[in-house]
């Protein structure tokens, strides 16, 4: 049995995927990852072996990604936004045996050795891979140098996907609706390779508009998984049109992840909707660790307590471990069977992430709540301030600053002070017809947290840089300070 997939032809003729008029049942699915499994045993590959697919939403790029999941081939998706300097990099650095996509004719000007997915030869029968076996090489962002390869396990997968079941109550009567894209954990773990393992079934949507996650709602979606700039606009299409605010409604579950949703954002989506968003926390590198239940509290602000199975404690600068339910900073560190192994030709990088115990360094910062929920500040690196003998986590300010009826959305950054060390510089995208002043956004911060933690300066900007997840770039907005 594959330590992931298990028997997907085990579910029949039940709807696996559905994509504009193309549908297929679990037979279907598992016959046509089966048959490219069977190409690739032709063309040489081997179990462990990389294959990068351009990770295109298309019904040919799943087939790709789980005929190679079921011949136990290390799959590297490519961002179909990549920059020739990030490919070259990518592609130099996980040397993959062959390269896919489902329309080769759209990345050829990039990688003229691209090949078609092609699943209409024999259905292959291989051997299942060990659940230690690499399932997938994931590419971080590279914020602070060139993207490094995450591997991750079949194993890491199965056991983060089981966990998150049970706290979602996910089944196989759900039906996902799916925008998010297929290189992230995010869309690629849970949402394609965590909808099959549930047996559940999958709405494949091209790209991300509201009309369209909407519609399928409206025909039979349950789950949502999203990104918060997601979640704004869908808050925007649900007020001017109510009608698909009702077809939202109908969802059993709203699930967000990949930054915080601010928590003026969750009580507009409540009104709207009737729903309080469930918020999830991961990094590539550890997958989802913790997460919100579908039958416990949804706290603004938090992201849920730790997955069973997982350990989580926040330590500080000195690696001492910060008491639990005191609510005193730290940065997040974690270990257990999600955690990943290392990264690919990275024994540098990955010795600076994973200590002697096994604990992976996050290099995010947060707090811990009595109930044991956490409560993400931001980054170690870009997002603790040091002011004035202060420590100031930047998420904070940012959710005090959307607590501004003029401010749409914000970015806080430390710049060096002379005086002051670092001092808090705010980045304000206003509401469509205000003009709030930056002294009476800085004052607004000073009346809701204490006064050391007021931006000393404010500049309102049109709107932030933001990568493919909508992450918003703050090493961008440093240059602009």
């Amino acid at each position: 049995m594959h330590p992931l997939l298990a028997d997907l032809a085990v579910h029949g003729d039940r709807l696996a995927l559905r994509a504009g008029a193309q549908a297929f049942s679990y037979r279907q699915l598992e016959l046509a990852a089966r048959a490219h499994a069977g190409r690739l045993q032709a063309e040489g590959v081997r179990p462990g072996d990389r294959v990068a697919v351009w990770a295109d939403p298309e019904v040919a790029t799943v087939v790709a990604l789980l005929g190679n999941a079921l011949l136990g081939a290390a799959t590297v998706p490519l961002n179909p936004a990549l920059g020739d300097r990030e490919l070259a990099h990518l592609l130099r650095d996980a040397a993959p045996r062959l390269l896919l996509a489902a329309d080769p004719a759209r990345h050829a000007p990039k990688t003229p050795e691209v090949r078609p997915v092609r699943f209409d030869g024999s259905p292959a029968a291989p051997v299942p891979p060990a659940p230690g076996a690499v399932g997938l090489v994931l590419y971080t962002s590279g914020t602070t140098g060139p993207p490094k390869g995450a591997v991750i396990t079949f194993a890491a997968c199965a056991f983060d996907v089981d966990a998150l079941a049970d706290a979602w109550g996910w089944t196989s009567a759900d039906q996902l609706v799916h925008a998010l894209p297929l290189f992230h954990v995010h869309g690629l773990v849970l949402g394609l390779f965590g909808t099959l393992r549930r047996g559940a079934s999958l709405q494949l949507l091209p790209r991300f508009t509201p009309e369209a996650v909407c519609a399928a709602m409206g025909d039979g979606g349950t789950l949502l998984f999203a990104v918060p700039t997601m979640y704004h606009r869908l808050a925007e299409h649900g007020e001017a049109h109510p009608e698909d605010a009702r077809k939202l409604a109908r969802a059993r579950l709203l699930v967000s992840g990949s930054a915080g949703l601010p928590a003026r954002e969750q009580e507009r989506l409540f009104r709207l909707f009737g729903h309080r968003v469930v918020e999830r926390y991961g990094l590539t590198e550890t997958l989802i660790i913790t997460a919100a239940r579908h039958d416990g509290p949804r706290t603004p602000g938090t992201v849920g307590p730790p997955l069973p199975g997982l350990e989580l404690r926040l330590i500080d600068e000195e690696g001492r471990p910060v008491a639990p339910g005191s609510e005193a900073l730290g940065e997040v560190v974690v270990r257990g069977p999600s955690v990943f192994p290392g990264y690919l030709n990275r024994p540098d990088a990955t010795a600076a992430a994973l200590d002697a115990g096994g604990w992976f360094h996050t290099g995010d910062m947060a707090t811990l709540t009595p109930a044991g929920e956490l409560r993400i500040v931001g980054r170690k690196a870009t997002d603790l301030i040091k002011t004035a003998g202060y420590k100031v986590g930047a998420g904070e300010v940012e959710a005090a600053l959307l607590e501004h009826p003029a401010v749409r959305e914000a970015a806080v950054i430390g710049l060096p002070d002379e005086d002051l060390g670092e001092r808090i510089a705010a980045f304000v995208v206003p509401c469509p017809g205000t003009s709030p002043s930056p002294q009476e956004l800085a004052e607004h911060v000073a009346r809701l947290l204490a006064p050391h933690k007021r931006p000393r300066l404010v500049r309102l900007v049109p709107a932030l840089p933001r990568n493919a997840m909508g992450k918003v770039l703050k090493a961008e907005l440093a240059k602009q300070g």
